[in-house]
């Protein structure tokens, strides 16, 4: 793998995003992943077998009619 067994190593990688990146950048990251996973359970949780909005039919292409 990538060397990383040891907590020192992962403390290591923790320390440089927090310094690359700042604790702004990374608490934003976080509200927009938890709010995707909000809206990906409550999308899951939706009827399935409610009837979706129908589409407008298509008008020909070809013809007189207004």
């Amino acid at each position: 793998m990538l060397g990383l067994d040891s907590l020192w190593h992962w403390v290591v990688l923790l320390v440089l995003v927090l310094l690359l990146f700042g604790t702004g950048k990374l608490r934003n990251a976080g509200r927009d992943l938890g709010t995707a996973i909000a809206g990906f359970r409550k999308g899951m949780r939706e009827d399935p077998t409610a009837p979706a909005t129908p589409a407008r039919p298509m008008r020909p292409e070809g013809g007189d009619q207004p």
